[in-house]
């Protein structure tokens, strides 16, 4: 989300709507909700071992290469080209892989509105998907001030207000007294680790604490980078985890775990406040307050990722397709593909046992491709203060060699937990066939991660 190109206009406010609408996402909430009390104790934990150190490796590598590009940038400085290019194809290939999960939070909010009984109506939801998701890539053809206003609309608007809206109406609920789904006891609070499968959540977790790094990729546009950066990832930062926390602390509050949806559970939440406090009027608004929240996320996400893959292109042999552009200076090749793959992945709502199991599989894949990512970030990280540790940056992790390590080991070591616990398929969510399930996830991190190198050698030829 930038306001132009043509001159360093971004400021503090700017970035920090860029981060929360980025990052601040309402379709985390209900991921979240799974654990009843024990999502304070796991959000925590996420923010220790993965979120600060997320934070901290962005603010001190956006201050010392604060040029437009990111993460890009950043490991193809630490350990080449090649690498580079893997880790932009990464961020936006997982960022495809989202995609319909996000447009399917969507569609359900949207049901809501026409029948309820449509979440589960797969051509109803598949449809949907599809004719957003190229309507938000048509308006982000249209140019950069306008993907901007977006984008801050509905952070304030779409994300923000529904999140406050659901912790004032939760806080209400418990101070009235009114009956909980969730005990407030000490032992409640950590979580039940009788089997892994209780864990699986957790890779959901810390897709929701992902995407810091990805305002960086306008790091060029911004007023005063080395200043401004860091304090608008901090600010960005506390917003961002305390909203998580309690807005999904509100869901868990009023709908049972076991009755808990993973596309509708947030309006859901919101329909037993309504009905308790006699407010069924405010049911429609706040789908459309939602609706808008999670356009706008969308919008961010598909134009960020994709200015990154252009620059990495221009570098690397691509098809010609990924490096065009149009009179607006928008990435019309890429974001033409993307919209493409996004049409076929949602075509797997037509096979699956049931759009949740869905929603599940491609939220776990695309968390498990984004954790790839950040292995290499972490990385990055490390391999710079070595390869180039007179380069000036404005924040620099305390500690010296020992803090970058212990910053960026531990985000390493959490990546590479999470993946494995990706493989778990949750209790709570039925996915149907375990070697189907298991399949699906090889196979769809082999054939993103090699598909740029394929592409490559074809278009060499």
């Amino acid at each position: 989300m930038q306001l132009t190109a043509s001159g360093k206009r971004l400021g503090i406010f700017s970035l920090i709507m860029i981060n929360v609408i980025a990052v601040d996402n309402l379709r985390s909430l209900t991921a979240g909700a799974e654990y009843g009390l024990a999502l304070i104790f796991f959000y925590l934990l996420a923010a220790l071992l993965f979120f600060i150190p997320t934070i901290l490796v962005t603010a001190e590598l956006a201050t010392g290469w604060p040029h437009t590009g990111g993460a890009y940038v950043w490991i193809r400085e630490a350990f080449g080209r090649r690498t580079g290019f893997l880790a932009i194809w990464l961020q936006w290939i997982y960022n495809v892989v989202w995609y319909p999960t996000i447009f399917t939070f969507m569609a359900g909010m949207v049901a809501y509105l026409i029948d309820p009984a449509l979440v589960e109506n797969k051509i109803f939801m598949f449809c949907m998907v599809v004719f957003t998701f190229w309507t938000i890539t048509f308006i982000n053809c249209l140019g950069l001030k306008i993907s901007n206003w977006i984008s801050i609309i509905s952070a304030l608007f779409g994300t923000l207000l529904p999140m406050m809206f659901i912790i004032i109406l939760g806080y209400i609920w418990l101070f009235l007294g009114k009956p909980t789904h969730i005990t407030f006891a000490i032992k409640d609070f950590f979580p039940h680790l009788n089997s892994l499968q209780n864990l699986a959540f957790l890779t959901n977790i810390l897709f929701g604490l992902m995407g810091m790094e990805m305002s960086a990729v306008h790091a060029g546009d911004v007023r005063e980078p080395t200043r401004d950066y860091p304090r608008a990832l901090m600010y960005s930062g506390i917003l961002i985890l305390v909203t998580l926390m309690f807005a999904s602390l509100a869901i868990t509050i009023v709908v049972p775990i076991e009755k808990l949806s993973l596309v509708s559970g947030l309006i859901d939440a919101f329909e037993v406040f309504f009905s308790s406090y006699n407010m069924f009027w405010c049911t429609p608004i706040i789908a459309i307050l939602i609706i808008v929240g999670s356009l706008g996320g969308a919008s961010a996400w598909i134009i960020g990722p994709a200015r990154g893959l252009l620059v990495a292109s221009k570098e690397n042999y691509l098809p010609v397709l990924f490096t065009r552009e149009n009179k607006h200076a928008m990435p019309k090749g890429i974001l033409l593909a993307q919209a493409i793959f996004v049409t076929i992945l949602s075509a797997l709502f037509l096979i699956m046992p049931s759009v949740n199991s869905l929603y599940w599989v491609l939220s776990n894949l695309t968390a498990q491709l984004a954790l790839l990512f950040y292995i290499l970030l972490f990385a990055a990280a490390i391999r710079l203060r070595y390869k180039h540790a007179i380069v000036e940056r404005a924040y620099k992790i305390p500690g010296g060699k020992i803090g970058i390590w212990l910053v960026g080991g531990v985000g390493i070591l959490t990546c590479i937990c999470a993946i494995l616990l990706g493989f778990i398929p949750p209790t709570q969510v039925a996915v149907g066939n375990v070697f189907i399930y298991e399949t699906i996830l090889i196979a769809g991190i082999i054939i993103c991660c090699l598909s740029p190198f394929v592409l490559s050698v074809v278009a060499k030829k």
